[in-house]
């Protein structure tokens, strides 16, 4: 029924059994997700990092839909059940809800990933009733997406009234990032008798040797080095803004000749092609680099290298890219459709402005006018916003005292550790 044996590394047993030997076992908690394919983004990237801290009170499974022999799942630091591969965006699997059932009792609280697809669904049917579960929404409630893609919003409605509102209803706790991300979900639909609960959230921050990995970076986009640059790091998608930030780039590079732009991230939409030339044509083939996806060092090093990290979405639940820039200590310049940008702003961390072109292209600008003064001690202001804000730690915890809070309010769950 396990399509793949769980890989335990021996620092996290170990730290497993030392914690159990001194009578304080750890929560036991699964999280479900479609893949653990980082190029699917946020989530994918939130379970990762949030399961890295499990010694500090708990340990994490996975359960994902993905192919066992998938390569992004070697030298995962946490057992990994992998019942897939799935064929359709839905990601129904005839495994997932008999594997839920067989393994339910094994663990205190269950975190269900994202919405409108069939993992919600089978952990509504195998855990209602029986083991506690909460629903990390991952920003896919925001009303943006009814505007942007209405033809799919009518197809999200009919499956939200005898599927997903049950889901969400049974769910001991609907999880948000922010309080202006539960308040845009409940604009989106009808019907929502969820308990919401506003949790902490943020990113790993930076570790190694920051000029090493700036080495490795280079290395990969050897274009760069030697130059000053703004970093967009994320997928090439409409939903980021990437044509706005292009176009407004375009406008303002005259004024400062030798700060170049890199767009990093996989071409989730085939759409790049057309970016690169819209560059050309602006003759700026030379300022804008493309080095795709990077991750681990190379990704690090993207950070430090970079002068401030750009992000000018239409829609962004969270951004875990923009707490990975602060913990860098890199200011981030924002549209206010990152549900962050204003708290980011209000710490004088970054610079927010509106998701339009106007906003985008006096993002720049203002980023242009500041003195190096100005930007070294935004930078500093930046570094410190991501420990005030955004570390993990503070999620994992809160993820902790739900499920206690949980287990203590229904006692039969309790008596099966």
């Amino acid at each position: 029924m396990i399509a793949a044996e769980p890989r335990v590394p021996m620092e996290t047993a170990h730290s497993t059994a030392m914690l159990e030997s001194d009578g304080q076992p750890l929560m036991r908690i699964l999280h479900i997700i479609a893949t653990l394919n980082p190029e699917a983004g946020g989530p994918t990237e939130s379970v990762r990092v949030l399961l890295s801290y499990g010694p500090i009170g708990y340990t994490g499974e996975v359960v994902t839909l993905d192919d066992p022999k998938a390569p992004y799942l070697k030298d995962i630091p946490f057992p990994v059940h992998a019942l897939g591969p799935f064929r359709t965006t839905y990601g129904f699997n005839t495994k997932l809800l008999p594997w839920l059932i067989a393994n339910r009792e094994r663990f205190d609280g269950v975190v269900v990933n994202g919405l409108w697809q069939y993992c919600g669904f089978a952990a509504w049917r195998a855990l209602a009733g029986n083991t506690p579960y909460v629903v990390f929404t991952h920003g896919m409630l925001d009303p943006y997406f009814k505007h942007a893609f209405p033809l799919k919003h009518i197809k999200k409605w009919l499956y939200w009234m005898p599927v997903e509102h049950r889901v969400l209803r049974d769910a001991y706790r609907v999880l948000f990032t922010s309080r202006a991300e539960k308040r845009l979900a409940e604009e989106s639909f009808r019907l929502h008798p969820w308990n919401p609960y506003v949790v902490p959230y943020g990113a790993s921050g930076p570790t190694g040797d920051a000029e090493l990995q700036k080495e490795v970076f280079f290395a990969t986009c050897p274009s760069v080095r030697g130059r000053r640059f703004l970093l967009f790091l994320g997928r090439i998608h409409r939903k980021k803004g990437c044509d706005l930030l292009i176009d407004a780039f375009a406008k303002v590079a005259h004024a400062d000749p030798e700060l170049d732009l890199v767009m990093a991230g996989p071409d989730s939409q085939q759409w790049a092609g057309k970016l690169k030339q819209a560059v050309e044509k602006a003759g700026l083939g030379h300022r804008v680099h493309w080095p795709g996806m990077i991750v681990k060092d190379a990704k690090w090093g993207a950070f430090y290298a970079s002068e401030a990290f750009i992000l000018p979405s239409h829609q962004e639940n969270f951004g875990i890219a923009v707490a990975e820039a602060l913990g860098c200590g890199k200011p981030v310049l924002l549209a206010d459709k990152v549900n962050i940008a204003e708290d980011i702003a209000g710490d004088d961390a970054g610079l927010m402005e509106l998701d339009t072109p106007e906003g985008t292209l006096a993002l720049l600008e203002r980023w242009i006018a500041m003195s190096v003064e100005e930007r070294e001690a935004m930078a500093e202001r930046a570094y410190r916003c991501f420990h005030t804000r955004y570390d993990m730690r503070e999620n994992a915890k809160a993820i902790i005292k739900l499920f206690e809070n949980a287990t203590v309010s229904r006692p039969q769950l309790r008596s099966r550790k």
